[in-house]
């Protein structure tokens, strides 16, 4: 009996693309439901191993021509998945034994855990609990001379985690750290003033995101294992930055992403974090919207499932996220404390004027104006905040001098320059250092230096400087928020600064809140972004309780600035205004 030929495919090398007969089209679109669904001749579908192995299920049923080229690619494709998903289950199961992975200071078995499977899937983002050492798993898969060269993407404010961690767990590994943004032989040359470099490639490159923008290409030749540090720095994709993190991925053989916070807004940005570490893994971003967010582009996407979303990525090997309670490695309590402050009524005030035109700007119902809404919004955040942060600063201070004289060495986290200012000015006599993103890194080393050895007890941090340095721990089990941030992900990375392996003592975070100006609404806002990124890490932990206000929450800061103000708001639909508020950071 002859067998039927329903169509033909073809291999482009990314895409296999498949011209068959109507009602098998149909078919294949219902087994593949990412592909477009609108009407054509042939279908593109994305040379994944995944949809590969598929691709071959189906060509049982519905025999196609193909090249012998072609069906070559196709069934090491699908052999490649069948294996990855046969290693990945048997690590899991426990029956596949975790490589040494020699460091000067042993790694701890989960540490372990995570390098095999970054060998297994290719790719992973790794979400641990702050402080259970994340660097260490990122290590293991440098001691294996054959995922050399490694290049790390540190943010800039983590000049020196990475040579001091390699220096203690991999001192054999050559280290080079990128000085400039533009690129330079990675060999020594003749009259070459580089003390870290020698007659051959370094094992292990660190360039900042900043820098990569110049390196990419150059690196991405040797590149063999890609690491990026604080990963949620990927969750940008209209920057420079994305598309050269994107481009060092595509040509490693290895690749990990490392933080305890993927995101830090809505939980579409996870699909940005994602896709450069695991290539493809979620189909297109498209794709990925419509399978599994709500709302559009426009509206920032939200996760319809987060739990569903988590579960899935841990599965697949995607994501590995391990809680202290799972490897053992719980800490004294952390106490989060809202604490409700004084503010200067006199300083927001004196905003009242701009902060009006501008919210009546952004709540107007013309939509032809909506390049000057955006502009409006981000300059009312800037004027509120600030001046809400400088009508608490000096109440702030004296807060902090009462937990100094009690004894505590104190991180003290805040983002205006303005605001620092007053701070340094309030608590000068106690010799408060500095570490944000004015500082170089030598500036920043020495004022961590000084907090530690004590000569200091108040460290002001920046909020978004406050990721990944390590050892404030020994001498600090207490932070206080003078400054909130509109996303809970960064609250947490602030205080895994003091929270994290090597906390003996019960710590306390203190959230300093005002009842005016920005703190109420920041306060209700940070609660919706927080569910984002629990039910995907933490599934089955309902943290808090979903609560979408349904609208921007910068429009939401207008309206409330507005009604306290006694001003009266263009024509518009009206937003619900919340008056009970309730902490919910960190």
């Amino acid at each position: 009996m002859t067998q039927n030929i329903y169509g033909q495919v073809e291999y482009s090398g990314r895409y296999w693309r498949i011209t068959c007969e109507p009602q098998v089209r149909s078919r294949l679109k219902r087994v593949f439901p990412r592909v477009p669904q609108s009407a054509g001749h042939h279908i593109e579908l994305l040379a994944s191993a995944e949809n590969s192995r598929e691709l071959l299920w189906f060509l049982q049923r519905y025999p196609m021509d193909m090249s012998a080229e072609a069906l070559a690619a196709l069934h090491h494709q699908a052999d490649q998945h069948f294996e990855m998903e046969r290693s990945l289950a048997e690590l899991v199961a426990g029956r596949r034994e975790l490589p040494p992975f020699e460091l000067a200071k042993p790694a701890r078995e989960y540490q372990r855990f995570g390098a095999a499977q970054v060998d297994i899937r290719g790719g992973l983002l790794l979400a641990d609990d702050l402080g259970l050492g994340k660097t260490v798993t990122a290590m293991c898969v440098m001691a294996e001379t054959k995922n050399l060269p490694a290049v790390v993407v540190y943010p800039a404010a983590l000049p020196n985690h990475w040579p001091e961690k390699l220096a203690e767990f991999l001192p054999n590994l050559r280290v080079h750290h990128i000085r400039t943004g533009k690129p330079y032989p990675l060999i020594k040359q003749p009259r070459q003033r580089l003390p870290d470099l020698w007659d051959s490639l370094p094992d292990v490159i660190l360039v900042s995101y900043h820098k990569l923008r110049g390196w990419a290409e150059t690196l991405g030749e040797i590149v063999q294992y890609a690491v990026f540090e604080e990963c949620q720095q990927l969750r940008n994709p209209d920057s420079e930055i994305y598309r050269a993190c994107g481009y060092l991925a595509g040509q490693a053989r290895l690749r990990i992403g490392l933080t305890a916070t993927p995101i830090y807004n809505y939980g579409s940005e996870f699909y940005h974090v994602v896709n450069p570490l695991v290539p493809d893994c979620l189909g297109d971003y498209y794709e990925f919207l419509r399978e599994w967010c709500i709302g559009t582009i426009s509206e920032k996407p939200k996760l319809r499932d987060a739990e569903q979303f988590g579960a899935y990525l841990r599965r697949e090997g995607i994501m590995l996220r391990r809680t202290r309670s799972e490897v053992g490695r719980e800490l004294p309590a952390l106490s989060k404390i809202p604490y409700e402050i004084e503010s200067d009524g006199k300083v927001l005030a004196s905003i009242t004027g701009d902060a009006v035109l501008l919210a009546r700007t952004i709540l107007a119902s013309n939509e032809s104006y909506k390049g000057e809404k955006m502009q409006a919004a981000g300059e009312l955040d800037q004027l509120v905040r600030q001046a809400t942060g400088i009508a608490k600063a000096p109440f702030v201070a004296e807060f902090v001098r009462l937990l100094v004289e009690s004894g505590e060495q104190v991180l003290l986290f805040g983002w205006h320059r303005e605001v620092y200012n007053i701070w340094l000015e309030k608590l000068q006599d106690l010799d408060p250092v500095m570490y944000t993103g004015t500082e170089s890194p030598k500036e920043k080393q020495r004022s961590k230096d000084a907090f530690v050895s004590g000569e200091s007890r108040v460290m002001i941090v920046s909020l978004r400087a406050a990721f990944g340095f390590d050892g404030i721990q020994d001498v600090c089990c207490t932070g206080v928020f003078g400054e909130l941030d509109w996303s809970p992900g960064v609250h947490e990375q602030a205080c895994g600064r003091f929270h994290r392996d090597g906390q003996l003592k019960p710590s306390q975070a203190f959230f300093l809140i005002s009842n005016e100006g920005s703190d109420p609404i920041m306060s209700d806002v940070l609660g919706i972004k927080r569910e984002q990124i629990e039910g995907v890490r933490n599934p089955g932990e309902h943290l808090i309780e979903r609560r979408d206000i349904g609208e921007s929450h910068l429009r939401l800061l207008a309206q409330r600035f507005l009604a306290e103000h006694g001003a009266s708001a263009p024509a518009a639909k009206p937003i619900p205004i919340h008056r009970e508020q309730q902490l919910e950071l960190c």
